[in-house]
């Protein structure tokens, strides 16, 4: 199975060119989605899961066409968008199970076991009996992961999935998605928070103001960065100058200043270390380069 987007702009009315000529192709097991807010990631998960149209370019997924084939299409997807919501009045059971009878379960036996093996993966099958509107954010967010997925969707499109879950939440969501990629699904994962995309992704996409930076393996990402990630160490008038001129990652205080990790061509400060890049460090080197590119 694979996703092939060819020549992909989205316009809108207002004239904001959210999509500027996108190419991609996207095959089975897991797909990051990578960049900041405004990206233009949103608009592309919209198409791609048929709620919006392009404005200019094609969607195909092996044999069928996004505009012609959109009822096929659709059966294959699981979709959890940024801004999920939900009926208030229905118990958190109630919901999956909705969810589960749209996506064509229809036996209730065979739902009632698969709300409850959903419940229990994502962690709310001790609160299955309290109504879905009580729930805290982190648990209204994994009840939107178990309605995405528990209709074995052929294609699962997440978008900042991960926004409002704490640490251990994130991890247990990660492993559901490690899991499901062995199988052959599409997984896209849309998010600008770089550790979502380290930990799981074999392949990704990076966007910016609509364009495409970069596309490849978070390796091959974190390679283009060797040579740009240094360490200073540094106070007073020189600090101030660092913070002008480069794009600083971190900032550690020191008993004489800080050690700052800098994006750009540090070997001209004396004390200068040359770092090992990280997705992270590569991500905010390409952002710099992309934004200086536009």
């Amino acid at each position: 199975m694979q996703i092939n987007i060819h020549d992909l702009s989205k316009i809108y009315p207002n004239g904001k060119k959210a999509l500027d000529t996108i190419n991609l192709e996207i095959g089975t097991g897991m797909f990051g989605l990578l960049g900041p807010n405004g990206a233009g990631k949103s608009s592309l998960m919209r198409i791609l899961v048929t709620l919006m149209k392009p404005s200019v370019g094609s969607v195909s997924i092996d044999s069928f066409d996004l505009e012609k084939n959109r009822k096929e299409i659709r059966s294959m997807l699981g979709y959890l968008p940024q801004d999920f919501r939900f009926f208030s009045q229905l118990k958190t059971w109630e919901f999956l199970d909705y969810a589960a009878s749209l996506s064509g379960i229809r036996k209730k036996s065979i739902r009632r076991d698969k709300v409850d093996e959903w419940l229990d993966k994502v962690g709310l099958f001790d609160v299955r009996e309290r109504d879905a509107n009580k729930l805290s954010g982190g648990m209204k967010r994994r009840l939107g992961i178990a309605q995405t997925l528990i209709g074995s969707p052929k294609i699962i499109v997440v978008d900042e999935p991960t926004t409002g879950l704490d640490p251990e939440e994130r991890i247990r969501f990660r492993n559901i998605l490690s899991e499901l990629s062995q199988q052959d699904v599409i997984i896209i994962l849309s998010t600008h928070i770089v550790g979502d995309i380290s930990s799981i992704c074999n392949n990704l996409a990076l966007l910016n103001n609509g364009q495409l930076a970069f596309k490849g393996s978070p390796e091959a990402l974190i390679e283009k960065a060797r040579g740009h990630v240094w360490q200073v160490s540094t106070s007073g008038y020189e600090y101030d100058l660092i913070k002008d001129k480069y794009a600083v990652v971190s900032t550690i205080p020191t008993q004489e200043g800080w050690d700052v990790q800098l994006i750009g061509d540090g070997s001209q400060f004396a004390n200068a270390i040359e770092l090992e890049p990280t997705l992270e460090h590569a991500y905010v080197y390409f952002m710099e380069m992309s934004s200086a590119l536009i």
